[in-house]
């Protein structure tokens, strides 16, 4: 997919990239699908300690998390979980 000269929008969407670090075993990262339906698409367990990088595309709309986890995006730091 070429962004050039395309779409300001898209390409703030596509360049968005949030960091996940389970605080505890077993955080849940779900991303979810874009369109007319919202569908689950992948699905990552992770570790206490471990790091999970994700990004939006054309494709993933949303990202859920399940779990005790540290979220960092360019909006700050979330504590998700207990």
């Amino acid at each position: 997919m070429s962004l050039e000269g395309g779409n300001q929008q898209r390409t703030s969407v596509l360049s968005d990239y949030i960091v996940i670090k389970a605080l505890e075993d077993g955080v849940t990262v779900i991303g979810l699908t874009r369109g007319q339906e919202t569908k689950f698409s992948h699905t990552e367990k992770l570790d206490r300690g471990e790091v999970w990088i994700a990004q939006f595309t054309e494709h993933t709309s949303a990202i859920k998390v399940r779990g005790h986890s540290e979220i960092h995006c360019k909006h700050g730091k979330i504590e998700s979980g207990r």
